[in-house]
């Protein structure tokens, strides 16, 4: 991670550098921040900058939540999953350097053509299920799949975005929380009961085949009871336009007993799956495969430079700098420019780059810790995370967004199903404005854990933020 303290006296506008970016207009905005477009200066390749402010991120909670998201997407290299690039830091502000998607939302581009053809929404969904089987094998669930969440690069392609949250799993571990986007949560995560990640992450990638063939949500309501309980009971219908064949793979997909729904197998081997040949995606995984390193692209960076053995021994152990920021923003211009991948013959991971790697370790680099961090009083239902919240825009799909920020969880009442299924009228809950923040200390801090940490065995080693005191009475959930 890059320390830039001297760039933060520079105005938070438009067209100020930071690091080796120029930063440009905002494209998106989020809990803690704004997405901004950027420019790396060397390769004039663009970028997407996600600016988180500290101050912001006041609670233990939001530390635990940016951490997380951090280091998963770390642990993620997939052509169908956004890419990092580069973290860095400045006293106020932290800067996620990531891959650009300049095809915008799925969600946009659902409603701009009402609905997709059958054909289009097969390839789609094939890169959806491949990103989905892909994190599944590191053991991580995304949790808040929806077309939001889906971007398309620059020839159309899907690129799972916003993993703030997910989390990771042990395996055959159930988790507890319920959190997303209601429209699109599984019936047995809004029911309070344990769930399996991959049955959730399925469920909302039928939702999202279901909009973009039908061209509307199957489950809508603008009363959230009645939204439950339709999703609880599976009560949806289909367009008349739809084929045989779509119809009988969404109803599997959308089979509310998780046991019986449709796995990534019976995915594949479905009629309908099959129409396209697809084309297989199988990615990378940290610290097991080794990463092919483009020997044309390598060469470039001499223009720039940099120090081909040490690009090379970046590259190989994963590191996320301006280095490697630089090789993967020209390959990226290679393979768009119909360029061939031209690798070198690979060779055997290094072994203590291994240990350290394996999901469920804390890289060096990871993440600052924040000081003056509170728990911040929240609903919340049974074991639930407070940071994780479900959220329902009384409005429909075609016209609005369905995001989980700033809500609530369906309260207690709703789990227990009385007769009358009355809720009460949900209250937002505000952020409280965040305290002054104290002036902050580059330290290094070793053993220092996060509460509720699901990777029990990784270590913050070093700690670049200051430090916030964790009580010893805090009690550890391992389901999370």
């Amino acid at each position: 991670m890059n320390n830039q303290s001297s760039l933060e006296n520079i105005p938070s506008k438009q067209g100020f550098i930071i690091g080796s970016y120029e930063i440009g207009k905002t494209i998106g905005k989020g809990t803690f921040g704004k997405v901004k477009l950027g420019v790396h200066i060397k390769t004039q390749e663009k970028v997407a900058i996600k600016v988180l402010e500290k101050e912001r991120i006041c609670d233990v909670s939001d530390v635990e939540r940016v951490s997380r998201e951090i280091h998963i997407l770390k642990l993620i290299r997939h052509p169908n999953i956004i890419q990092l690039y580069e973290i860095i830091e400045t006293p106020k502000k932290l800067y996620l350097i990531m891959e650009y998607a300049s095809g915008g939302e799925l969600f946009d581009y659902i409603v701009k053509h009402n609905k997709l053809s059958e054909h289009e929404s097969c390839i789609f969904f094939q890169q959806i299920i491949s990103g989905i089987e892909y994190i599944h094998k590191l053991l991580i669930v995304h949790r808040d799949l929806k077309p939001e969440n889906l971007l398309l690069d620059e020839k159309n392609n899907i690129k799972i975005v916003d993993f703030g949250l997910s989390n990771t799993y042990k395996l055959d571990e159930t988790l507890k929380t319920a959190c997303g986007s209601p429209c699109y949560a599984a019936p047995e995560m809004i029911s309070g009961k344990s769930y399996k990640g991959i049955e959730v992450d399925i469920w909302s990638a039928g939702v999202i085949l279901f909009a973009m063939i039908c061209g509307y949500l199957p489950f809508e309501d603008s009363n959230t009871s009645q939204l439950y309980k339709k999703i609880l009971a599976g009560d949806y219908k289909f367009p008349k336009f739809i084929s045989k064949d779509a119809k009988e793979f969404l109803k599997n997909i959308l089979n509310t007993n998780p046991d019986e729904r449709f796995t990534i197998s019976r995915i594949r081997g479905h009629v309908w799956y099959k129409q396209i040949k697809e084309e297989s995606k199988p990615g990378i995984l940290i610290g097991y495969d080794h990463i092919k390193i483009d020997i044309s692209v390598l060469l470039q960076l001499r223009n720039y430079n940099y120090d081909l053995d040490y690009v090379k021994k970046c590259l190989e152990a994963d590191k996320h700098n301006e280095v490697t920021t630089c090789y993967y923003l020209l390959l990226k211009r290679h393979i768009l420019n119909s360029g061939s991948f031209c690798i070198e013959a690979p060779l055997l991971p290094n072994k203590k780059f291994l240990l350290n790697a394996l999901p469920g370790n804390y890289c060096d680099d990871l993440l600052p810790i924040f000081k003056n961090t509170k728990k911040r009083k929240t609903e919340s239902t049974g074991d639930t995370d407070s940071n994780d919240k479900y959220r329902h825009e009384d409005k429909m799909y075609s016209k609005t967004r369905h995001e989980h920020n700033i809500s609530v969880e369906p309260p207690k009442s709703f789990y227990s199903l009385s007769p009358n299924c009355k809720m009460k009228k949900l209250k937002p809950i505000t952020r409280p404005k965040a305290a002054t923040p104290k002036p902050l200390n580059v330290y290094k801090a070793i053993h220092m854990k996060f509460k509720n940490n699901p990777l029990r065995i990784g270590e913050i080693n070093p700690i670049y933020f200051p430090s916030y005191k964790i009580k010893s009475n805090w009690k550890s959930s391992r389901n999370t």
